[in-house]
């Protein structure tokens, strides 16, 4: 198991859990011993159910439990994967969330599906190098999300979830062809003043999209009906859009660099975040009830700091992310094809749904 750094170090490297191992016999016989819990390796199972993807069953389950019952592996858990006791805990409902992560992963600790997933295909145009993150998420603590570009638009997809958006879910999209505009420092310490700019964006993008929808009304009415005229004039105009769009993106890549801090009143896990940014552009960032439910996508601000580090201020939640590269390198992780990264994004997603 591929583990985050404890909540809220984002910068510091990531942690390697053993799940289970392989002993490989002569005579193609295999045994399988699974790893979890804290009695040693036990009897185990694997399964490979089709085309990159397994499943492992855990044979003696009673090695996962502790002698003093639910609660010792509650506090072994939550020392473990959150570097804390429940004492330094005081806030209530991350308590709550905390112990619903816990009740979530442990009863599926004896069987595991694992399904294989792409790394994204890079471009000499993305604004930074695509790939995996660690991000903040409140009370959620720390969670891997994959950084991904699609022409004008990046997206962040949760690798790990939680009781509120599970894996495979986007959980931010940027759009490259709204980079926003910064106040000065004092103005940007005003929250009113960066919602105000962010809305005023929102606005612009809802009307873009009308038009857009309104145009593509028009020219299957026209593609319906005999031509009266060249396509040639609204083919060119199109084509000025979309260079245009693209010539904007490029220049964005190498501004010179501003000072940068958070509102007052945006809560953020970890203080200790870069106080200078390159440039930001407008997003969306989904939130949900527990359960995944009345999911909805809420306006906000990307903010790239260097070529390893972004945030995500969420303007309804008042609160930001923080995210930070993952810097290992992982064998055979590339797509085949572009096609087959769009793909493997669709079923992670479909899962999750």
């Amino acid at each position: 198991m591929y583990l985050p750094p404890h909540d809220p170090h984002v910068d510091d490297p990531m942690r390697f859990k053993p799940l289970f191992r392989i002993h490989l016999m002569e005579r193609k016989c295999a045994t399988v011993e699974c790893m979890y819990g804290h009695k040693g390796p036990h009897n185990g199972h694997i399964q490979i159910v089709k085309k990159d993807e397994f499943s492992t069953k855990c044979n003696q389950t009673d090695h996962h439990r502790m002698s003093g019952g639910r609660q010792e592996e509650f506090r072994t858990w939550l020392r473990e994967e959150w570097g804390r006791t429940l004492e330094d805990i005081f806030h209530e409902h991350m308590q709550e969330l905390i112990l619903m992560k816990f009740i979530y992963t442990s009863q599926y600790d004896n069987c595991l599906t694992y399904r294989r997933i792409y790394l994204p295909p890079s471009s000499p145009d993305d604004l930074i190098r695509p790939g995996l993150f660690k991000g903040t998420y409140g009370s959620h603590g720390l969670e891997i999300v994959m950084l991904s570009f699609h022409g004008k638009k990046a997206k962040g997809t949760k690798i790990t979830g939680d009781p509120n958006i599970p894996a495979g879910q986007q959980t931010v999209e940027i759009d490259l062809a709204h980079p926003l505009q910064l106040p000065d420092i004092e103005n940007l310490r005003d929250f009113s003043e960066l919602s105000r700019i962010v809305l005023e964006v929102q606005e612009q993008v809802r009307r873009e999209e009308q038009e857009q929808q309104q145009e593509e009304e028009e020219r299957s009415q026209q593609a319906a009906s005999p031509p009266a005229s060249s396509p040639l004039g609204g083919e060119g105009a199109e084509g000025e859009e979309t260079a245009a769009g693209a010539e904007g993106i490029t220049q964005s890549k190498a501004p010179a660099s501003q000072p940068f801090v958070l509102p007052m009143g945006v809560i953020s896990r970890n203080e200790d975040y870069p106080r200078t940014c390159r440039i930001c552009f407008y997003g969306t960032g989904l939130i949900a009830g527990h359960g995944f439910t009345s999911p909805e996508r809420t306006p906000g601000v990307f903010v790239l700091f260097d070529d390893d580090r972004f945030g995500f201020i969420w303007l309804e939640l008042k609160s930001f992310s923080l995210y930070s590269r993952i810097k290992v390198s992982f064998q055979n992780a590339e797509a085949p094809s572009r096609e087959a990264f769009d793909e493997m994004l669709k079923n992670i997603q479909s899962l999750a749904t």
